[in-house]
């Protein structure tokens, strides 16, 4: 029950019945008999009330007001609160209320529209303004009940779906049975056997997550996604967000989606700025074997990414093949890397500046003053250290047959984080 003063209230209110004055008759819901004696004109339908209510409250079961409507009769007379046991079957009638699909919205107009149905035509109040304090009071405690119990089981519903999207999605990328896999996805909207794709969001290690994971992703989720069916779970650190593939720009959208709302918890940052989050897509594949495929595409699009420390929040698994079947053979990329650049080691200063000075020069296209200008350097400086990693390597880097394995072995070490992590150790 929510933080009032329950305690007064039941030691005022007694027995919530016992002191129904007259003017309510029988038929009052929720078991409280009949609360009071026939009031001879004065009489009042309370089930005619609960009906009216539900009507107007969109078809919500007039069930759902339990004994509100002679415990709220009984207050208006008295001036008592509402007992705490009495508070209590409307919080679970909340629950039922959330259980059953219904909106919170009908749910407090359906009490509403009771209570002021019932303030219509009670009679023989004594003290009008005393009498409307004790109702809109009740009806202040009855509804604050219903709500707080429709929020606790509709918190409740969330975690169970949660727990169930959760456990299917690390079924479907465990490799479970397949057939009971496809069963459990239609109930989740997911159509299995058609295409489907994996788009992978996540923080860089060490940032704080600013933006919640939760209903907001679902949505923006769904709407990029449309008409395709989604799913989204938080796994691992990593939002997982699962889509079919009906006009094949999906993921692109889904992606965009989602570095947009991530971006929104940092608006402080510059648009040259590197974003702390990346979102990755696989490419999709049909079967539940598919999406397990297009998650570890995502994956390892993700750690290519983050090695290669490539500027774009947004990446696409499939830009990514060749580095992918570069770090397959680690041994073979390993073996390259130490034969071709560990002499820049000789260097002064060892091979970091050396290794920097390739690395743009091949991002550049091979334009020694485009790499100089982002290596804040002059295009003497420049050339004098391609001189060195020809005189060193005995590879030209401007040549096309020499420059290209040079590039790839630039690029695996980058990957393998050389020089800074030990080829030996890596």
């Amino acid at each position: 029950m929510s933080q009032r003063e329950t305690a007064s209230r039941d030691g005022a209110a007694g027995d919530a019945g016992g002191a129904a004055g007259a003017g309510v008759v029988a038929g009052a819901r929720g078991g409280a008999g009949d609360s009071g004696a026939a009031g001879g004109s004065g009489a009042v339908d309370l089930d005619a009330i609960a009906r009216a209510a539900s009507r107007e409250a969109g078809g919500v079961s007039p069930d759902l007001l339990a004994d509100y409507l002679p415990a709220t009769a009984d207050a208006a007379r008295s001036g008592r609160r509402l007992a705490s046991m009495e508070l209590a079957r409307y919080g679970r009638a909340g629950e039922q209320a959330a259980e059953s699909g219904v909106a919170l919205r009908g749910l407090v107009d359906l009490y509403l529209s009771a209570t002021w149905r019932l303030w219509r035509v009670l009679s023989g109040l004594a003290d009008l303004r005393a009498a409307g304090l004790g109702m809109l009071r009740a009806a202040d405690d009855a509804v604050a009940a219903a709500a707080e119990g429709f929020e606790r089981a509709h918190l409740s519903i969330a975690r169970r779906e949660e727990a169930e999207r959760l456990e299917f999605v690390d079924d479907l990328l465990s490799g479970r049975d397949a057939a009971d896999l496809l069963v459990r996805g239609e109930r989740l909207g997911l159509r299995l056997a058609g295409p489907h794709l994996v788009v992978l969001a996540e923080y860089a290690t060490g940032v704080r997550a600013t933006r919640p994971l939760g209903q907001e992703i679902d949505r923006l989720v769904a709407e990029a996604a449309a008409p395709s069916p989604s799913l989204t779970i938080t796994r691992g650190g990593r939002l997982v967000a699962v889509t079919g593939v009906t006009d094949g720009g999906e993921a692109s959208r889904v992606a965009v989606a989602l570095a947009r709302a991530l971006a929104r918890g940092h608006p402080d940052l510059l648009p040259d700025e590197p974003r702390p989050w990346r979102v990755a897509f696989g490419r999709p594949y049909p079967g539940p074997g598919g999406v397990r495929r297009s998650y570890d595409e995502a994956g390892d699009a993700l750690d290519v990414a983050a090695r290669l420390g490539m500027p774009d929040p947004v990446v696409d698994a499939s830009d990514l093949l060749i580095y992918q079947v570069i770090l397959r053979d680690r041994t073979a990329i390993t073996d390259l890397v130490a034969a071709l650049l560990t002499p820049l080691e000789q260097a002064r200063g060892g091979a970091g500046p050396l290794l920097a000075t390739l690395q743009e020069y091949y991002a550049s296209g091979g334009v020694a003053a485009e790499a100089a200008r982002r290596l804040h350097l002059s295009v003497r400086a420049v050339t004098y250290r391609l001189a060195r990693v020809k005189a060193l390597t005995g590879r030209d880097p401007a040549d096309p047959a020499q420059g290209l394995s040079l590039r790839v072995a630039v690029i695996g070490a980058r990957m393998l984080d050389w020089p800074a992590v030990d080829l030996g150790t890596g």
